[in-house]
């Protein structure tokens, strides 16, 4: 049996070169836009060949742009499902995401996918425990929970697989702007 990919196989390419291993659809999508909106092909569909993912964009009526979301959606969507295997016994955090935790960089940075992929990995290795993959990372469970409620499709995704074994969902903190 081969071996199953990971977001570590396919992060780190470029964009052409993650373009190139997924087929591309064009489509006309529905909703708002003006009487141009289902004029042109321009919604996009991104399977990814090697992992069997997908992701699509139809926001913009340029075809470039949304081929850019799509991209983008794909590579969140590769960080946040493909694990990659964590030996517990020896485990010591990447840098990428104990920067992650201390820095606070957001997703627009290259490093925040990486550190959310490696970040999953953990949790899957600690069964989605929180209080357990921050004990391994030497941060507090509230640093580790701000960390996951940075971005909503992240807790989202955090919870899926919370839920999935039977636990309880992660309750996202309100935050009060001074």
């Amino acid at each position: 049996m081969a071996d199953q990919p990971t977001w570590r196989d396919f992060l780190p390419l470029d964009d052409e070169a993650l373009f190139a291993q997924c087929e591309f659809d064009r489509f006309r999508a529905s909703g708002p836009g003006g009487q141009k909106r289902n004029v042109t092909e321009s919604a996009v569909r991104l399977r990814h060949g090697p992992s069997g993912l997908a992701a699509v964009a139809t926001e913009s009526r340029s075809q470039h742009e949304n081929r850019a979301r799509a991209l983008r959606r794909l590579r969140t969507t590769l960080a946040l499902t493909l694990r990659s295997p964590v030996a517990l016994e020896a485990y010591a955090p990447p840098n990428k995401l104990a920067e992650a935790l201390t820095s606070g960089f957001g997703r627009r940075d290259k490093r925040f996918l990486p550190a959310i992929a490696a970040l999953f990995d953990l949790l899957a290795a600690v069964e989605w425990r929180v209080s357990d993959a921050a004990r391994r990372l030497k941060v507090s469970t509230a640093a580790l929970g701000r960390l996951l409620e940075r971005e909503g499709v992240v807790l989202k995704a955090a919870n899926e697989r919370r839920v999935a074994l039977g636990m309880r969902p992660l309750k996202a903190r309100k935050t009060t702007r001074r």
